[in-house]
């Protein structure tokens, strides 16, 4: 074998064989300028050659050889190589360039004694022959990569829709094998509705001479639905003329119900802050109401049927006021406030709650066990919990049922719930004798915004809640459903040792009753400053009133006998604890007690007692009592 110079410093590589080394010379000679030539005079060793060297693109071969022919050694190079082969013979042997070409697969053959002209000239047309199917077999690798690697569905169609090409993803879609799709149309494989479909859009493309994209909504065999971004490209001729269309079809199911659930969440904002500012004006509105009926109810004559009446109007105005705390609970972006709460109890608050809420096509039944353990929990977010659980049950149950609310005392061994450490739980569960949920629907309820009910019936938020308070109040929701059986949903909260609410109790019975004192009252609501002023009066204190913060500020300037400032939260102009700040700029051991109907949670007042409406007479002179008697730290930075 012959010496060679630098690959790099060629164009090519071309390997020449022939047993009579002056021809080698004379062809190395003839292309050793413009290509790198590998000789050698044995066929044999140009088989090792070719084996160890798969860039070669063209081989020139002598015929007649003593180790073998040159037809026998293209062909045996086949296993090897596809470079181009051209036969050089001596002789005219008609059979042995036919052997060459169908087994060699020889381009061509040139006799000897050759023009040395016109064998540059058949080599370099070998040459960028060569290149040229490599370049095409790169190019048809990485199609086929693409297609055969990516999901997105690829087909590529002759102008009368048949298939060209398609790859696997595609094909799957009609739950074929891509060779069965091959020269038929996809008219045979979907639907009449969405074979016109395809078929108006191909042709508005092909019309149209330029890509064309669509977002196509698709219902699948089970009911769900898909969204597919679909890409339709016309492939043009050389001549200008469409010949084929390819058409790229991508799945965002995911990406378009990101956008359906940030819509969603965008809307469930929305209803917060109305749901926040509605609560607010009520909030006013019925602090006055059950204020004024509360002073009413104890200046009233003994009068049997005006106190029943006057009972009434009470009863109705509190229950407004649970609704508005609803909202207030629905609409708050805040931190849970965990404390020991009696379960038992809250249900049972829940009554005519749960009562108006199921409607009458549902019946409730209890079974609350009387030894239950106080458990660590938001209360009003527990309350909202047990209500978006007794709703899913009764939905469930589209022709009536029972639902069964029940509690119970529950010690877990480690491991034996998932997500659940080992240990003392209350346990709240709700059972309906609905239709069940499926087991592949049952591992998805507790996503966010997941939901199986009718569009503009469900938010998908109402389990998810759930399983968010329970993972905060250190427990977990386990979910058990048989189909045509029914489901229980069970609620795992902590166990606490303490509880808040009878200490809170006790704590109010034995607490003294606090100093009369001089108090500036501000509000801007008449209405609700005339009901606390009148509170505070009866307690025995002495009041002045302030419908805004301004006003109040001009009194705090005069006045230097305030004991304490009582201020509504939300106020025109300058908001209660803005007052309160600049209040103790003017007196900095002035008490501070702030009220409100609704605040953003963002905003609130750290370091201040708050009271919120609607409040009663004994809040508040609990809360005043508080101040009075403890006196406030300035509040914290």
């Amino acid at each position: 074998m012959t010496s060679m110079i630098p690959e790099n410093q060629r164009q090519g590589t071309i390997l020449v064989v022939d047993d009579e080394p002056d021809i080698l010379i004379a062809i190395k000679d003839l292309f050793e300028d413009e290509y790198r030539v590998v000789s050698t005079t044995s066929p044999l060793e140009a088989l090792d050659i070719l084996a160890s060297e798969p860039d070669i693109a063209v081989i020139l071969s002598d015929q007649r050889m003593p180790e073998m022919s040159g037809d026998e050694f293209l062909a045996q190079a086949r296993e090897h190589s596809d470079a181009e082969a051209i036969l050089l013979t001596g002789y005219a042997d008609l059979k042995a360039v036919i052997g060459a070409v169908n087994k060699g697969r020889i381009m061509a053959y040139m006799p000897k004694p050759w023009d040395p002209s016109l064998l540059a000239v058949m080599v370099r047309s070998a040459y960028e022959r060569r290149v040229l199917a490599r370049e095409f077999d790169m190019e048809r690798a990485l199609l086929r990569g693409l297609m055969e690697s990516t999901t997105d569905q690829i087909s590529f169609k002759d102008l009368d829709g048949r298939f060209m090409r398609l790859n696997a993803s595609k094909a799957k879609s009609f739950d074929v094998s891509p060779t069965l799709c091959l020269g038929r149309r996809e008219s045979e494989f979907v639907t009449p509705e969405r074979a016109a479909s395809i078929l108006e859009a191909e042709r508005a493309a092909i019309a149209a001479r330029a890509p064309a994209e669509r977002l196509e909504e698709r219902t699948t065999a089970d009911g769900a639905t898909q969204w597919y971004l679909v890409h339709r490209i016309p492939i043009l001729d050389e001549t200008g003329t469409v010949a084929t269309i390819a058409t790229i079809e991508r799945d965002v199911t995911e990406r378009k119900l990101m956008e359906l659930r940030l819509r969603q969440a965008d809307k469930m904002q929305a209803l917060g802050t109305l749901a926040g500012g509605i609560a607010h004006d009520f909030n006013n509105l019925l602090m006055a109401v059950l204020g004024s009926l509360d002073l009413a109810s104890r200046r009233a004559p003994d009068d049997p049927r005006l106190n029943r009446l006057l009972q009434n109007a009470t009863y109705a105005a509190e229950r407004g006021a649970s609704l508005t705390q609803r909202l207030l609970s629905f609409s708050r972006q805040r931190d849970l406030s965990l404390r020991a709460v009696d379960v038992n109890e809250v249900i049972h608050d829940m009554n005519d709650l749960l009562m108006r809420t199921l409607g009458g096509v549902v019946r409730i039944e209890k079974n609350l066990s009387h030894a239950l353990w106080p458990a660590m929990v938001d209360p009003d977010q527990l309350e909202l919990a047990i209500l978006n659980l007794c709703i899913n049950a009764r939905d469930a149950m589209a022709e009536g049922g029972q639902i069964l609310l029940s509690t119970r005392n529950a010690s877990v061994a480690e491991g034996e719930i998932a997500d659940l450490p080992g240990g003392d739980y209350v346990v709240i569960a709700v059972r309906d004798e609905g239709a069940g949920i499926p087991p592949d629907i049952l591992s998805r309820v507790i996503e966010p915004f997941f939901t199986t009910k009718e569009v503009g019936k469900g938010t998908g938020l109402g389990l998810p809640m759930v399983y968010g308070l329970a993972q905060q109040s250190g427990g977990t929701v386990t979910i058990e459903s048989n189909v045509g059986r029914g489901t229980v949903v069970e609620l795992y909260l902590a166990r606490t040792m303490t509880n808040d609410a009878a200490a809170e109790r006790e704590e109010r019975a034995v607490s003294p009753s606090a100093p009369k004192i001089r108090i500036l009252l501000v509000d801007d609501d008449a209405e609700v400053r005339a009901v606390t002023s009148a509170y505070l009066v009866e307690m025995g204190h002495r009041v002045i009133e302030a419908p805004d913060g301004a006003s109040a500020i001009d009194i705090l300037r005069t006045d230097r006998q305030i004991d304490l400032l009582v201020a509504d939260f939300a106020m025109p102009g300058m908001t209660g604890f803005d007052l309160a700040v600049k209040a103790r700029e003017h007196r900095e051991g002035i008490g501070i007690l702030l009220v409100t109907g609704y605040a953003d949670p963002g905003k609130m007042a750290q370091g201040f007692p708050l009271l919120h409406k609607p409040f009663g007479r004994e809040d508040l002179a609990a809360k005043v009592n508080e101040v009075a008697v403890t006196g406030l730290s300035s509040p914290e930075a």
